[in-house]
């Protein structure tokens, strides 16, 4: 019996989030950022943000037992972030570092659009393996790990302590799950051959979780810097032929479960034989169901006007597929969980104050009739289908 259901570990932030006024329409959120307009708000909400906390404190919600790993500065959102970390008992393995401010993102999210985000990395770029509670990770069943292009040093000489982070994990026999944030083109971390890392990593790697738009940039640069471009909505516009590929690739990377988040057109899931997992005796999926499937999921329906922000929607969608996990659901229910996580998210201030348990979103789960099909059916008739 392990102690821990899931150590979460690498960034930790706060967001500060505009709150704009209701009835506020604009078709894309450049309206709010072009120069010389002014646009009133309703005041700033602040919340935790990144992977720790947002995956940390979804999983704890649902009722799994976990272990927060990160950093936070001296300055004064570090100390609000520790007050709320402590309010949720969610502090023991949170440091404190004077070196850097606590990193913080500016969440530019106006009702209906996709976000934008202005991020200041902070004293997580000073996490690295030192900062890893290994005797945590080694008393829990999964360690979460994100997001590798804000932290710098583990994403500098390709990947090394990422690839021995991970490698470590493994072979300690806790199921390793990864995810990422988007690598900006003009910092350092967008310069990185990701591709070099992402196959160095993921042979050690039991889950890997991205968007679909940060494993396009990493894997088909190219491909993503056309798309963005023209100035279309990349999850819409992605052919679904280039996403096969994408989500074959990763696994041919070595990743064992690959899930990748399209936002509004839903989830995509890829994987390949379980085995290596279930060996770790800390989770046990059943074989026969989870073995070489290609799955795609609907995303549940939004009530537009019910919408909150959409910041940290992708942590606590994979947070609901990795507790499905340690349930050992199949994974069309897992990918349902994730589905619903996502969308309920929209509609959260806190997510541990406002998200709903997995008791309600098993309810809501079972009211429900959202479609699994097999993406392998869908991709060979996509011309002839405009739900993807």
């Amino acid at each position: 019996m392990k102690k821990y259901d899931a150590v979460i570990a690498g960034y930790l932030c706060i967001d500060l989030i505009p709150a704009f006024k209701k009835g506020v329409t604009v078709n894309d959120v450049y309206d709010v950022l072009r120069p010389g307009r002014l646009v009133e708000i309703d005041g700033m909400e602040s919340t935790l943000g990144g992977v720790v906390a947002n995956a940390g404190m979804a999983m704890k919600k649902f009722s799994k037992r976990v272990f927060l790993n990160g950093l936070l500065g001296t300055d004064f959102i570090g100390k609000i972030a520790r007050e709320s970390l402590e309010k949720h008992g969610l502090s023991e393995g949170i440091r404190t570092v004077k070196d850097k401010g606590t990193a913080f993102g500016l969440v530019i999210a106006p009702p209906a659009v996709d976000r934008i985000f202005l991020e200041s990395p902070g004293c997580s770029e000073l996490f690295d393996l030192c900062h890893i509670d290994y005797d945590a990770v080694s008393d829990s069943r999964i360690f979460h790990f994100g997001y590798p292009p804000l932290l710098q040093k583990f994403y500098r000489q390709k990947g090394k302590q990422l690839v021995s982070l991970f490698k470590k994990v493994s072979e300690m026999g806790t199921v390793t799950s990864l995810d990422f944030s988007l690598p900006d083109t003009e910092s350092e971390s967008g310069k990185v051959n990701w591709v070099d890392i992402l196959q160095a990593v993921l042979p050690y790697t039991d889950i890997f979780a991205p968007s679909l738009e940060e494993a396009l940039k990493m894997v088909f640069p190219y491909e993503y810097t056309m798309l963005e471009a023209a100035g279309s909505d990349i999850v819409d516009h992605t052919p679904p032929d280039l996403i096969k590929e994408l989500g074959e690739r990763l696994i041919a990377y070595g990743a064992h479960i690959v899930l990748i988040k399209a936002a509004h057109k839903g989830l995509f899931l890829w994987t390949g034989n379980v085995a290596a997992i279930n060996s770790k005796q800390t989770v046990r999926l059943a074989e026969e169901e989870w073995n070489n499937r290609q799955l795609w999921c609907e995303a549940y329906p939004v009530i537009q006007e019910k919408i909150i922000n959409a910041s940290g929607a992708g942590d606590t969608s994979a947070a609901a597929f990795l507790t499905a996990i340690l349930n050992e659901e199949p994974p069309d229910i897992a990918m349902k969980y994730a589905a619903i996580a996502g969308k309920n998210n929209l509609y959260c201030n806190n997510i541990f104050e406002d998200m709903p348990d997995w008791k309600m979103m098993t309810k809501e789960l079972q009211e429900t009739l959202v479609e699994i099909r097999d993406i392998k059916e869908l991709l060979v008739n996509a011309e002839n289908n405009d739900k993807i």
